[in-house]
């Protein structure tokens, strides 16, 4: 567990140019890895610390992750450069990494002697604590608790790491009333606790608690407390994570404790190249976080393409239960039923269907060249994993980052794989009729909705990583039942290049 921070970004040159940088990471990497830590490039700190909207006299900064402290000198700096300079700054900076407490003093101590200079008193509480640990007795009020110290300006780069559901984080922060799936989030969440009102934080995050599932308790949580100003994301995943094996893109975002929501949210972008200009906008709250949402998803709609697709997905009148469909996700987790699986089909399997089946429109089986098993033994203890013949919808769970499309759906058809049950593996969602398959027209229709450039533009403004949950799909508006039939009966062959599916699409649909 870590309180320094996470896979960070880019920004360089004069503002606004934004360009990657090599981190500097622990010595150690095996320690790096196990403490989900990287620490943060100066000219990313520099940025993060110019979001701020701060006219305080006194400033009460946390500094949760505070790493060598590039956080908070960089805000250091900004506000002894300020017109009208605060007169008094505390710090309080947690970091749990021992070889980081010396450089953090030591930077810490270069703030003092700005700040003297400036005529600002100055004071740094430095602990080599465990910020979760030491912050959930204050949140919950623990009656021998340290007196929890109020703040009312946070910035942090927190570790960034998944916690198991049975894992001490997980329950630790479960007893102060926050549930959280990673590390960053039960961070931000525990930090949110800590501001008093009007209280500011700029942090850097995986883009990943902006839609799903796992982190709706943490967005709810998050989207009632805090008031978002401004959210940048980066355009590209390599760029950014050259290096690393990321599967998603990070996003930097200003929040205010307490405030009321704003009539607009700033939303920027780079591409992540090395001096690339940054774009921004204003766009509307509701057009980030719809009230009408029950997921509080948080799209960023980042120029005029992602509008208009906005706008066009916001059009559509039909929801899953009103075209009578379900989406779920596939029910055979092959680790867990190793034994059943075979290589090859016989005469006592069913066809096993991975996204390596997929070859243009339709599910091609068996694959002979995968590496992956083509079929699962159909008996007692496997009936419960296999769904009946039929027609559906098959879309991936999980798409390569150099993929050029986010949602990759394909038809599998019983009337090409001759066999009475089917399995779909844990890596695939597949869409039904109450466990059964659709007609074709409506699959043909479905799959090439899914498969058009619109749906794809609309999907990366809230999904900022390779991953296609069942939630994710559940929340999009779709066409009505009788416009998708429309569709899928003008389509010969769902494998149609993108341009031939977004021509039909646009003229059958838009």
């Amino acid at each position: 567990m870590t309180t320094a921070a996470i896979h960070p970004n880019l920004i360089a040159g004069e503002a606004p140019a934004l360009s990657p940088f090599v981190l500097t990471s622990l010595a150690d990497l095996d320690k790096q890895h196990e403490l989900g830590q990287f620490l943060t490039p100066n000219p990313v700190a520099e940025f993060m610390a110019s979001l701020f909207e701060i006219h305080r006299s006194e400033v009460h900064l946390l500094d949760a992750g505070a790493g060598a402290g590039a956080l908070s000198a960089a805000l250091i700096g900004r506000l002894c450069r300020e017109p009208r300079k605060p007169k008094q700054i505390s710090i309080t900076a947690y970091e749990i990494d021992a070889a980081q407490i010396e450089p953090l003093r030591a930077r810490l101590d270069g703030c003092r002697r700005e700040c003297e200079r400036a005529g600002i008193s100055f004071s740094a509480t430095v602990l080599n604590e465990d910020f979760i640990a030491a912050a959930v007795p204050m949140v919950r009020g623990d009656l021998f608790a340290s007196a929890s110290p109020r703040f009312n300006t946070a910035i942090i780069n927190p570790p960034y790491r998944k916690i198991r559901s049975d894992s001490s984080f997980r329950l630790l922060l479960r007893s102060a009333g926050i549930e959280a799936s990673n590390l960053y989030a039960g961070f931000v969440a525990l930090i949110t606790r800590l501001l008093d009102k009007g209280g500011e934080l700029v942090a850097i995050t995986p883009r990943s608690f902006c839609n799903g599932p796992y982190f709706k308790p943490f967005r709810e949580d998050f989207l009632e407390a805090m008031s978002l100003r401004r959210l940048h994301v980066f355009e590209s995943r390599s760029a950014a994570f050259s290096g690393d094996a990321v599967l998603q893109e990070n996003i930097i975002f200003h929040a205010v404790k307490g405030a009321p929501k704003p009539e607009q949210v700033t939303i920027s972008n780079s591409s992540g190249a090395s001096g690339s200009p940054v774009s921004e906008r204003q766009a509307e709250y509701r057009e980030v976080v719809s009230p009408d949402d029950a997921e509080q998803f948080i799209h960023l709609v980042e120029g005029d393409t992602q509008d208009s697709a906005r706008a066009i997905m916001s059009g559509l009148s039909a929801s899953l239960p009103k075209l009578g469909l379900s989406v779920s996700t596939g029910r055979v987790v092959d680790f867990r039923a190793k034994e059943f699986l075979r290589q090859q089909p016989e005469r006592d399997t069913a066809p096993l269907i991975y996204p390596c089946h997929f070859n243009g429109g339709f599910v091609h089986w068996p694959n002979e060249k995968a590496r992956k098993p083509n079929a699962i033994v159909s008996n007692e203890q496997t009936r419960e994993l296999l769904v009946p013949a039929g027609v559906y919808v098959l879309v991936k769970r999980f798409t390569a980052k150099e993929e050029r499309k986010r949602i990759v759906a394909c038809i599998y058809d019983s009337h090409q794989i001759h066999a009475p049950l089917v399995g779909f593996e844990n890596h695939l969602n597949y869409f039904h009729v109450n466990g059964h398959g659709l007609t074709m027209t409506l699959a043909k229709g479905l799959a090439a909705f899914l498969n058009s450039t619109v749906v794809d533009v609309y999907f990366r403004q809230f999904n900022g990583h390779t991953q296609v949950n069942a939630t994710d799909l559940r929340s999009l508006n779709y066409p009505t039942k009788a416009e998708l039939e429309k569709l899928g009966r003008r389509i010969a062959d769902p494998g149609m290049q993108q341009d031939e599916i977004d021509v039909l699409v646009e003229e059958e649909l838009f």
